[in-house]
């Protein structure tokens, strides 16, 4: 694995996610905190939840998408783009590619959840599988980019992505001002560190005494090494599991060093809990969370004797599941 650190330089400042929530503020969801005394009391603190499943294509992807469209050359643009997902990545720069009028290509595995891909073609672009054991993803990519001119965005280290999810943490500080909340551990679905570092970035001037911790799922919690270990850190497990929306192998070597120096000690909770947070979520604020984007409220109901403050606020990075997982979670009540 790779032996940078955070010391390296930032490549992403809290100016940048100002002026990306500039450049995208009239077509990015502002979605709220919300809060239910049920959680509170199984908890035992306060929370508040921040639901990025109400966010355009049913995550915070299309955040960093929009910015991530909106900061290219009008000629680069024009030409399309294209990434690599396993689906809400793809269905956010989709929909951005859509509303620009450009073409978008999505390489997504073939095992991707079925609603991710059918969402995706929906939304205009053009849906490339391929098969995770046999096939190699970058080549075939690196292939279709230049046969047809496209441009590549990354699903988390690319600097106008980064600053486009930090939008999410301006209204953070935004809506926590305004309850008059001063002090509070923020905790972040992590799959890469966009989300994460784009959040930690936007409240380390908004709000210094808030502290960002990435949560992600048990064996896959790479994030979480990399923090302890100083250096990037792969979890050494397999591409495929519950969570899909935040799997990665590794931090990004843009996402990294933020986290490094931002962010407190990472979390893990188990996929029983997940889902058990699934289902609560469902019950208490009626609201849909897939696996991955369920882990942070995981962590704020399930491992309290981890968090310091008295007042948590959870992100719940997406809802873009399919119906038998669901179901699945709904089982845990």
């Amino acid at each position: 694995m790779s032996a940078t650190t955070g010391t390296e330089p930032e490549a992403v400042t809290g100016w940048d996610i100002l002026s990306a929530a500039d450049r995208i503020a009239g077509y990015v969801r502002h979605t709220p905190l919300l809060s239910s005394p049920f959680l509170d009391e199984i908890a035992g603190r306060r929370v508040l939840v921040k639901p990025e499943c109400l966010q355009h294509t049913g995550s915070f992807k299309y955040r960093g998408a929009r910015s991530a469209l909106s900061a290219m050359p009008s000629a680069d643009r024009r030409r399309g783009v294209i990434a690599y997902s396993s689906g809400n990545h793809a269905q956010g720069v989709a929909r951005a590619a859509q509303e620009y009028g450009v073409p978008a290509i999505i390489i997504m595995p073939s095992d991707a959840p079925a609603l991710k891909i059918a969402n995706t073609r929906a939304l205009g672009a053009e849906v490339v599988l391929y098969d995770r054991g046999r096939e190699d993803r970058d080549a075939l990519g690196t292939a279709l980019a230049e046969e047809r001119g496209l441009s590549l965005v990354k699903p988390f280290d690319d600097p106008r992505v980064i600053a486009g999810q930090g939008s999410a943490g301006l209204e953070i500080a935004a809506d926590a001002r305004a309850l008059g909340i001063e002090d509070a551990e923020v905790l972040v679905c992590c799959g890469g560190g966009g989300l994460t570092s784009g959040i930690a970035l936007a409240l380390e001037d908004q709000m210094p005494g808030f502290r960002v911790r990435p949560v992600e799922p048990e064996g896959f919690d790479d994030a979480r090494l990399s923090l302890e270990a100083g250096r990037i850190t792969g979890h050494g497990g397999p591409e495929k599991g519950l969570c899909d929306a935040i799997l990665t192998p590794a931090p990004g070597r843009l996402t990294f060093p933020i986290l490094s120096r931002l962010c407190g000690p990472g979390l893990a909770v188990s996929d029983e809990e997940a889902l058990r947070a699934m289902a609560l979520a469902f019950q208490r604020l009626k609201l849909v969370a897939e696996p991955g984007g369920a882990v942070a409220l995981a962590a704020a109901l399930f491992h309290g004797k981890e968090i310091e403050a008295d007042t948590v606020i959870v992100t719940i990075s997406g809802g873009n599941v399919d119906a038998g997982t669901f179901a699945r979670a709904l089982d845990t009540l």
